[in-house]
């Protein structure tokens, strides 16, 4: 709260815990959709390229393909930050890579390639 502070946001308590929830759920879906395995089977998060509907996809140990539907977590996700970051003035970017935070926010305008300026959640 306080670095959101500093670039000139006031985000509540109640918020701020939001967005915090939010980066994480958005943090974990995106290590997901990137795959993970046991001794097994390996899974991953595929979306419907003509619906955009998520799945959760696993092979098991005989190479068998199994899919099935799961609640569309990001996109929930993506809503609450997109209505905090309107009521407080604010800009979202939303990284997929799993490597860093999330999400990140500012009260400026965040460009595509370059969101150092904003504030890691």
């Amino acid at each position: 709260m306080n670095d959101l502070a500093r670039d000139g946001l006031e985000v509540s308590f109640e918020d701020a815990n939001t967005l915090r929830r939010a980066q994480l759920t958005l943090h974990r879906w995106a290590e997901i959709e990137c795959g993970d395995g046991d001794d097994f089977k390996s899974w991953a998060i595929e979306r419907d390229e003509a619906t955009g509907i998520p799945y959760m996809v696993w092979v098991d140990r005989q190479g068998e393909n199994h899919r099935e539907r799961i609640p569309d977590r990001e996109a929930g996700a993506l809503r609450r930050v997109a209505e905090i970051c309107k009521r407080i003035g604010a800009h979202y970017y939303h990284q997929t890579d799993p490597r860093g935070s999330a999400l990140r926010i500012s009260s400026k305008p965040i460009p595509e390639n370059d969101y150092t300026h904003a504030v890691a959640v």
